[in-house]
C-alpha cells in the first residue's frame, strides 16, 4: 500500500464517523503534550529513566560504534579508516564506489559489475522479477535462466535501478521554514512541507536538464541534517541469468540468517540504453579473482533500509512488549497457511505465485523473531540506556540545549503510553492491507468501500482513478487460502476486541470465523478480478455483495484507529526529530545517522566468530555445499538441482561459497557489492547471522556478522556449472560478447 493511501482514506472517511455501535478505540487522541518544567527535566536526569532492567547491569558503558558503521558519502571518517585500516580513500576512490553501486528498485541494492551495464544483486531480489518474465509453460524459478545470447535476454516490465549521481547538503535551505514563527508543531510541520516543496523544484530542475535524473531530499538524524540525492533512474532493466530456486535459497527457511552458510544467492540484470543497447557503464566494480582471506578489510556500498539506533529506552521497550510480538504473531499464522497450501497444492500454488509471498513472510518472520529476541537482552537495554543517560547528562549541561531538548525524553514516553492504550486494537488489524500477509477479498472490499464513497461525494476523477489503479493491482488468490487468512482474521479481531463488542456481533452474528469466511468465499464476486474490476465501474457499496457488510463493519473501526495511530506517529515523527537534532548537536557527524534506504558505506573486517561451543573460520566451501545436501539427504531445504549432482571433473570443491564479516548491514542491503581497498568485488551480500539480527539497535560484531557469496564461489559456478562463458569473460576481462558460442571461442583461445 502506497505512502499516501492511509491519509488519503482518512480524509475520505471524515464526516462519516462509524455508528457509535462500531466504535471500538475509545479513548480520544491525545492532545499535545504539554512540556514538563526544566527542573522536571533535570531531575529525570538525576532519578528517573532509563535504569538498567537487570541487577548487575548498571556499570554497562556505551561504546564508540554502538550507533553502527553506516556511513554516508558525503561524511566518510576517513581519519577512522586511516586508524583502523591504514587506508585513507580519496575523492576518486569514493566518487566510483558511489556510481557504481546500484538501488534495485525499492527493496535490494545492486552494482555495475562490468562495462556495458551489467548489474549484479541477490537471487531473492530478483526472485519476483524471475517470475515474471516466466513464459507459458516455463518454470523459471525452479529451473533457473540464463541468457546464451544477448537477444534472449528479457526485459522485466516495472524493474528499474537508481544511480545516485550527486549529493548537496541542503539543511539550510529547509530550515528557512522554521524561522517563520509558530509553535513547535508548526514549525517543524512547516520544515516539512520545504524539504517536499525542495525536492519537487529540484526533481525539475534536473529533469530539465535530462528526464532520467530526480531528486530526493533526505532527512538524516531525522532532520537534524537534509540532503539532495540526485539519481539517475534507469528503466529498461533485463534479466540475464539467475539459478534454480535450490541453490539460491539452499537450506531454505532452516538455514536462513544463519552461518555456516552454503548460498548460490546471485543473479544478474543488464541495464539498457535509451537507443536499446547494453549500456556503457564507465563506474562500474571489477572482480577478484583471489578473493579475501581472513583479516582483510572489506566494505559494504548499499542501501540499508531501516534501523533504530537512535530511539529511547522507552520506544524500544514499547517494541519489545507490543510492536513486534504483535507482527511475529500475525507473520506466524499466514505463513503457517500459505506453507500448508504450498505442501498439499504444489500446482496451484506455483499458478498462484504463492511462494513469492511464503518467503517474503517467513524472511520476515525470522528477522522479527531476532530482534525481539535482541530487545529481550537486558545487556542491550542496559547500553542503550547508558549511552541515553551520556546524551542526557551533555544536554542537561548546557542550558541551550536544555531549553531546547530537555523534555524531550518526557514527551516521547508519554506517546508510549497512549499507544499502549490502543495496542489491542491495532493487533486485530496488523497489517490489513498488506498483500502478503491479508486476505484479497477483503482488501479488495476497502478498496471497493472507499472507492465508492468517493463516487457518493464527487471526489475528483484523477483521486478516484488512483485508487482504482491500486485496487485492481490485487490477485487472485486460491478459495482455500482466502478462507483460511478471513477466518484468521476475524478471529484475530475476536480475540482482541471480544465476542460482546458490537462490531464482532455484527460481523459473526452468532456465526463461527470459519462460517462467516466460507459464507463470503462461496458467494462473494471478489473472488474473481474480472467481476471485482465490474462492480468498481459501478458502486461496490450498491452491489449487495456479501462483503459488503463485512467491510461496513469492519472500514469505520480500521480508520478510526489509523486515525489515532497516525496522529501518534506525527507527534512521535516531530519528537524523533528534535532527539536527533539534540544528538547531533552534542556528536555532530561523528556517529553515523540511522539507515533510511539510501546510499551507504560500511567497514568491516573479514572474520569467523565462537558460535555453539566451536569456532567457525569466515569460509565456507563447496564441500560444505555437498556435506550438508548428504547430511539432510531427502528433506526438500537440502535438495540440489539434478546436474548438480554430475559435475565437471574441473569444479573445485574446496572454492569459497560463502564467506562471513563484520560489516554492519541491515534489511535494503541485499544485493550490495562487498568489496576491497582497490574497489574489486570480493563477496555479494545477502544475510547476516542470527546474532547480527538485534543490530537493527544497537551495533555489535563481536558475533554478528554479514553474510556474502564469495565472488570466487560465484565465478566457479558460472564457469564450470552453468557453462555461462558469456557471463564469465564480462566480469574477469570486461568483454562483451553476444552469442554463447562467441564467449566460447574467446575462452578456448585464451587457454
Amino acid at each position: 500500500m502506497t505512502r499516501w493511501f492511509v491519509p488519503a482514506l482518512i480524509a475520505v472517511m471524515a464526516g462519516c464517523a462509524a455508528p457509535r455501535e462500531t466504535a471500538v478505540v475509545t479513548e480520544r487522541a491525545p492532545r499535545p503534550l504539554k512540556p514538563p518544567s526544566t527542573e522536571d527535566a533535570m531531575r529525570s536526569v538525576r532519578e528517573a529513566e532509563p535504569v538498567p532492567e537487570a541487577a548487575g547491569l548498571d556499570s554497562v558503558r556505551a561504546r564508540r560504534f554502538d550507533g553502527g558503521k553506516m556511513w554516508t558519502f558525503d561524511n566518510p571518517p576517513l581519519d577512522y579508516f586511516a586508524s583502523a585500516y591504514g587506508f585513507r580513500p580519496d575523492s576518486a576512490w569514493l566518487a566510483r564506489a558511489r556510481l557504481s553501486a546500484l538501488r534495485f528498485a525499492t527493496y535490494c541494492s545492486a552494482s555495475f559489475v562490468s562495462p556495458h551495464g551489467l548489474v549484479m544483486t541477490n537471487h531473492h531480489c530478483g526472485r519476483q522479477s524471475v517470475t515474471d518474465v516466466s513464459k507459458p509453460g516455463e518454470n523459471l524459478l525452479d529451473n533457473g535462466f540464463y541468457a546464451g545470447t544477448v537477444e534472449d535476454e528479457r526485459k522485466v516490465d516495472g524493474l528499474y535501478v537508481d544511480q545516485l549521481i550527486g549529493i548537496e547538503d541542503v539543511t539550510a535551505r529547509v530550515y528557512v521554514a522554521a524561522a517563520r514563527g509558530g509553535d513547535a508543531e508548526a514549525r517543524w510541520d512547516a520544515v516539512r512541507k520545504q524539504a517536499e516543496a525542495l525536492e519537487k523544484s529540484l526533481t525539475d530542475v534536473a529533469k530539465a536538464r535530462d528526464t532520467t535524473l530526480y531528486v530526493q531530499v533526505i532527512p538524516l538524524y531525522h532532520g537534524g541534517k537534509y540532503s539532495a540525492y540526485t539519481y539517475h533512474r534507469y528503466h529498461d532493466v533485463r534479466l540475464v541469468m539467475a539459478p534454480e530456486l535450490q541453490i539460491g535459497f539452499f537450506g531454505g527457511d532452516h538455514d536462513n540468517f544463519t552461518f555456516p552458510r552454503y548460498n548460490l544467492d546471485m543473479s544478474f540484470f543488464r541495464v539498457y540504453g535509451t537507443d536499446g543497447k547494453p549500456l556503457e557503464t564507465p563506474h562500474h566494480f571489477a572482480w577478484s579473482r583471489e578473493g579475501s582471506r581472513e583479516g582483510d578489510a572489506v566494505f559494504v556500498v548499499g542501501n540499508p533500509g531501516s534501523t533504530s539506533r537512535l530511539s529511547t529506552v522507552s520506544q524500544l521497550r514499547y517494541e519489545r512488549d507490543y510492536a513486534l510480538p504483535q507482527q511475529r504473531a500475525v507473520m506466524q499464522s499466514r505463513a503457517r497457511i500459505l506453507k500448508e497450501y504450498i505442501d498439499s497444492h504444489p500446482e496451484e500454488a506455483e499458478t498462484y505465485d504463492l511462494r513469492n509471498p511464503y518467503f517474503t513472510i517467513a524472511n520476515s518472520w525470522k528477522a522479527t523473531e531476532g530482534q525481539l529476541q535482541g530487545l529481550q537482552d537486558p545487556y542491550l537495554l542496559a547500553r542503550r540506556a547508558a549511552a541515553e543517560r551520556d546524551l542526557r547528562a551533555a544536554i542537561a549541561a548546557n542550558d541551550s540545549l536544555q531549553r531546547r531538548f530537555g523534555d524531550v525524553w518526557n514527551q516521547i514516553d508519554q506517546i508510549q503510553g497512549s499507544k499502549r492504550a490502543t495496542s489491542a486494537q491495532a493487533r486485530a488489524l496488523t497489517f490489513f492491507m498488506n498483500g502478503s500477509m491479508s486476505s484479497h477479498v477483503l482488501i479488495r472490499a476497502m478498496y471497493g468501500y472507499i472507492h465508492g464513497l468517493m463516487q457518493q461525494r464527487g471526489f475528483p476523477p484523477d483521486q478516484m482513478q488512483e485508487v482504482y489503479d491500486e485496487a485492481v493491482k490485487v490477485k487472485n488468490w486460491p478459495a482455500d487460502v482466502e478462507k483460511a487468512f478471513i477466518a484468521a482474521r476475524l478471529e484475530e479481531l475476536k480475540e482482541y476486541l471480544g465476542p460482546a463488542d458490537p462490531t464482532m456481533k455484527r460481523l459473526l452474528a452468532g456465526r463461527s470465523p470459519e462460517a462467516v469466511a466460507q459464507a463470503l468465499v462461496d458467494s462473494s464476486v471478489l473472488v474473481d478480478s474480472s467481476r471485482f474490476h465490474a462492480l468498481l465501474d459501478k458502486n461496490y457499496l450498491y452491489s449487495k455483495d456479501a462483503t459488503v457488510p463485512v467491510i461496513q463493519a469492519i472500514a469505520p473501526l480500521y480508520f478510526t484507529l489509523s486515525q489515532q495511530l497516525e496522529n501518534f506517529e506525527k507527534q512521535e515523527e516531530d519528537l524523533n526529530a528534535r532527539l536527533a537534532r539534540a544528538q547531533f548537536a552534542v556528536y555532530g557527524t561523528t556517529i553515523p545517522p540511522d539507515a533510511s534506504f539510501s546510499l551507504r558505506l560500511a567497514d568491516g573486517v573479514v572474520r569467523g566468530y565462537d558460535y555453539n561451543g566451536t569456532h567457525t573460520s569466515p569460509f565456507t566451501t563447496y564441500y560444505g555445499l555437498f556435506d550438508r545436501y548428504y547430511g539432510h539427504h531427502g528433506h526438500e531445504e537440502w535438495d540440489l538441482p539434478d546436474y548438480w549432482m554430475a559435475l565437471p571433473e574441473s569444479f573445485a570443491y574446496e572454492t569459497p561459497v560463502n564467506l562471513a564479516s563484520t560489516n554492519d548491514i541491515i534489511g535494503g542491503n541485499s544485493g550490495s557489492p562487498l568489496v576491497n581497498k582497490d574497489l574489486e568485488i570480493v563477496g555479494l551480500v545477502f544475510d547476516g547471522n542470527i546474532e547480527s539480527l538485534p543490530n537493527k539497535y544497537l551495533f555489535t560484531d563481536e558475533r554478528a556478522r554479514t553474510v556474502s557469496v564469495d565472488a570466487r564461489g560465484i565465478l566457479e559456478a558460472l564457469d564450470d556449472v552453468y557453462d555461462a562463458d558469456r557471463l564469465v569473460l564480462e566480469i574477469t576481462a570486461g568483454r562483451f560478447v553476444s552469442t554463447e558460442e562467441e564467449a566460447d571461442t574467446v575462452m578456448s583461445s585464451r587457454d
